[in-house]
């Protein structure tokens, strides 16, 4: 070691200064080892690649003279060093001022030194400016510690909120608004509902609500609509293989359906996978759609739910009444596995290929039901209208019960689905609109709920939840996705329930009635021109050939003694299908 002279103590031998001299290549490799978890320093220095060790001269690293020490060396070692280790530690082997230093004009806490020491002293500047707004005489943190504050997360309480705000307004950095837990999420669905219940009604109004994060959050997510009644999805829809439901959720179901009084036997209405086709005659994608449509049945047994709604599917094999046998045959064998399940058939609207368009449909599916008991019915109003089944006067209404009466019976009516129509009449179109906006207008709901069969039936809606501006226009967020309002089904439901004994031809109906039909204006008005298009292109093609056209040909078989080329491939295509 070194021995002590006048003014400076050097308890490093010179051998070991290259580590503290800036331009030497192991001075750089010390500094990005100790800073390598630095964010700003990694981020300018990582990708940098570090020179290689050498051998240099270190000659011009000896220890100062007797007389004045040398400059360079004592910033070199001053700089080697974090400004906390500068104040507070005392490293071995490093020199220390005890007298007055040639560079005491040059105040190290201050000048900030690169890129991070500049970003610190940004950070030492927003830290006095928040001192001096909140009146707090507190001492300006060291570079070092505004940067390890910088990692922690703080929470934002009471008067700390326009501390942050005044932070805000003069550029500074705010921490994240605090999070609410799932308890609080929860209390808030019960404890502010968009609606009140009304309990005890005859009508069991409701919609399909969400059952995301367990099945039992769908009943508090009813509640907070003020429904009577509910349908969710047992699993995903999208996907095939699901895990099993949790013991947890199960017994959180049970509870709160007695908690809120809703018998999960009469007012809640499953409904089934989209992917599943009960009526596909393949044999691998009928086991696969088999496997999932009884697994659905077994966790409605297990929630104490007594109705599954689902899609009757579609004929894949060309013939009709064999894709339908397919079908009750696929049924029978899944009331067989389970004990309680009634499983309802759902009217469709497209034409084609899809079961259960008709009234037909459903009745010749229903005949081929071992137990009779266990199969039902759930109709949807917009599927109706769309197919045919008019139910927008008094008169049409009744006509089209009537031809359910005869047809399938109202014994097997178990549920309903209630939704407008965007389509025009018997355009077999699934487009549902909000209750009175669209074609099937206010009156045929006015028609459903003051129909005495329909009394003690869940009836769900499936209407938008879209947020549309005062032309009709979607409201879309930040990223572009339409904004959803459930509030849209809490005013639904109101709606309906006060309907139940109105005179529709009151001006209060009227005025209701008129103020819903401009709202979906628009969508009508679209709907109806893309109507009119399609028909107009089914015309074109329906007709038959002009005189002209027809004269024209006619000449030129005369002239060539043969037919056309194209003539000649069409008779050789329906020969070569004929066979």
């Amino acid at each position: 070691m070194s021995e002590d002279r006048e003014g400076v103590d050097y308890r490093v031998p010179a051998w070991r200064a290259r580590h503290r001299d800036p331009r030497s290549p192991d001075f750089l490799a010390r500094v990005y080892k100790t800073f390598s978890t630095h964010r700003e320093f990694k981020g300018r220095l990582g990708t940098r690649a570090m020179p290689k060790r050498k051998v240099v001269d270190e000659s011009h690293l000896s220890p100062p003279s007797d007389d004045v020490p040398d400059r360079d060396y004592t910033v070199a070692c001053a700089d080697s060093l974090s400004l906390g280790e500068r104040s507070t530690k005392k490293s071995k082997g490093v020199p220390i001022q005890k007298g007055p230093s040639p560079v005491a004009h040059q105040d190290f806490s201050v000048i900030p030194v690169g890129p991070v020491g500049r970003r610190s002293k940004k950070q030492q500047v927003k830290s006095e400016i928040e001192n001096k707004e909140t009146g707090k005489d507190e001492e300006p943190a060291h570079e070092t510690d505004v940067h390890m504050k910088k990692r922690q997360s703080t929470k934002v309480e009471g008067p700390e909120i326009d501390q942050k705000a005044n932070l805000a307004n003069l550029g500074g950095s705010t921490t994240k608004r605090q999070r609410k837990s799932k308890a609080e999420k929860e209390a808030e669905l019960v404890e502010m509902p968009l609606a009140a219940r009304a309990v005890g009604q005859k009508l069991k109004i409701g919609a399909h609500v969400s059952a995301a994060g367990g099945v039992h959050q769908s009943i508090l997510n009813s509640v907070h609509i003020g429904a009577n009644a509910f349908a969710l999805f047992l699993k995903s829809q999208r996907k095939w293989v699901n895990p099993p439901l949790r013991d947890e959720h199960v017994t959180a179901f049970h509870k709160l359906c007695r908690d809120y009084q809703y018998d999960p036997a009469q007012q809640v209405v499953p409904h089934g996978s989209y992917l599943v086709n009960l009526a596909h005659t393949d044999k691998s994608r009928t086991e696969q759609a088999y496997d999932s449509f009884v697994d659905d049945l077994k966790r409605a047994e297990k929630l104490g739910i007594r109705l599954y709604n689902f899609h009757p599917g579609n004929d894949q094999c060309g013939n009709r009444q064999a894709a339908i046998a397919h079908l009750a045959s696929n049924i029978n064998r899944a009331h067989r596995e389970t004990n309680t399940v009634i499983t309802l058939l759902e009217n469709m609207a497209a034409g084609g290929n899809v079961l259960g368009t008709t009234f037909e449909d459903l009745r010749d599916i229903i005949t081929l039901i071992e137990d009779k008991n266990r199969i039902g019915v759930c109709i949807d109003t917009c599927h109706a209208f769309a197919a045919g089944y008019d139910l927008r006067t008094p008169e049409a209404f009744q006509d089209t019960m009537n031809q359910f009466e005869k047809i399938v019976g109202f014994q097997y009516l178990r549920a309903m689905h209630l939704n407008d129509s965007k389509a025009p009449f018997a355009s077999h179109r699934d487009l549902h609109a909000n209750i009175g906006t669209g074609f099937l207008g206010l009156r045929a709901f006015h028609n459903v709920v003051n129909e005495p069969r329909f009394a003690g039936l869940p009836l769900i809606l499936e209407t938008p939840l879209d947020v549309r501006d005062s032309r009709g226009e979607l409201v879309t967020d930040d990223k572009g996705k339409a904004k959803e309002d459930r509030s849209i089904w809490a005013r639904e439901i109101k709606l309906l329930e006060s309907l139940v004994g109105m005179d529709a031809g009151s001006e209060q109906f009227r005025a209701l009635d008129a103020e819903l039909q401009d709202q979906g204006a628009s969508e009508r008005t679209r709907l109806m021109g893309q109507a009119e298009r399609k028909r107009k292109m089914e015309d074109r093609k329906a007709k038959p050939p002009n005189k002209r056209r027809q004269k024209a040909t006619k000449e030129e078989e005369k002239s060539t003694g043969e037919s056309s080329p194209s003539r000649l491939d069409d008779n050789s295509e329906v020969e070569t299908n004929g066979i």
